[in-house]
């Protein structure tokens, strides 16, 4: 009796890791760039166009097929990509694949959604090739682009900030790795980290992405956190206006899906921001 009550408590944790991965997974978006939607294909098997000025990346399978997707991956190599954006085999990953922030995500939370990933029905599908303009195309390039723009490191908490900004600051920072879209690039695609989270008219598929700053003329300085909460909950702004486009499906697969108290930690992280006066086409969709 007391082995299959053993058996049944291991069992029950690996339920709770996989369940806490799920949620993990959702706050980090990871399904939204690796399944092909527009090509109705299964959900994290990869395909997912990512047009760029470089070029289109195209988001990797990462079901847990051993061949075509991350199935063979041990947990230290699964930890290397997310702390290094290092492969298997020792590949530069190209930093389409947020690891610039996805490096401060804990070890306990990158095992947890590497649990939840090896979860899912393994899809044999082949992992689509990026096509990249010159230079782009170079992956010997990688290392000397992370040497000028990447610091890789755990997300430190502030232990002047209450705790509910310091849980926004990693769902924001780390996790979420909202910088990612809502930063000006320059021209080597390194953000501007002197202007974090006011936007861009260069976002993901040449779209706009607005100033999440509170600045309160070309930011969201006038949203209430309220006002905040809601848009991240609904995708509906204080206007009325329903978000699309690739903040459409973040709301729809990542922040309506967390907990209200989390939700809450985001906005209240977000309104702390200094504010940057920078004036985008908020209602690009």
């Amino acid at each position: 009796m007391v082995f299959f009550a053993v058996v049944a408590s291991g069992a029950a944790r690996a339920g709770d890791l996989v369940e806490r991965g799920a949620y993990l997974a959702a706050a980090g978006g990871c399904v939204g760039c690796h399944t092909d939607v527009a090509g109705k294909g299964p959900a994290f098997a990869g395909g997912r166009a990512l047009v760029t000025p470089m070029g289109t990346f195209y988001g990797p399978n990462i079901t847990p097929d051993p061949v075509h997707g991350i199935g063979a991956w041990t947990e230290g190599e699964f930890l290397e990509a997310l702390r290094h954006g290092i492969g298997r085999g020792g590949v530069n990953l190209y930093p389409a694949f947020p690891y610039p922030s996805f490096t401060g995500i804990s070890d306990e939370d990158a095992k947890a959604i590497k649990a939840y990933l090896f979860s899912l029905p393994a899809v044999a599908k082949a992992s689509k090739p990026h096509a990249l303009r010159f230079p782009f195309n170079l992956r010997i390039l990688i290392p000397v682009w992370n040497w000028v723009y990447f610091k890789a490191g755990p997300f430190k908490p502030d232990a002047a900030r209450p705790p509910e900004w310091n849980r926004g600051a990693y769902l924001v920072e780390a996790l979420g790795h909202c910088a990612e879209c809502h930063t000006p690039r320059g021209v080597l695609g390194g953000l501007e980290r002197g202007k974090a989270f006011s936007g861009t008219r260069d976002g993901p598929d040449g779209k706009a992405v607005p100033n999440i700053t509170p600045d309160p003329e070309t930011g969201i300085g006038k949203w209430s956190e309220a006002d905040l909460t809601y848009f991240l909950e609904t995708g509906i702004d204080p206007d009325g206006d329903v978000t699309g486009s690739a903040m459409g499906e973040v709301v729809k697969n990542e922040t309506s899906r967390l907990r209200a108290d989390d939700r809450r930690a985001v906005a209240a992280y977000l309104r702390a921001l200094p504010p940057i006066a920078h004036r985008v086409d908020r209602k690009a969709k």
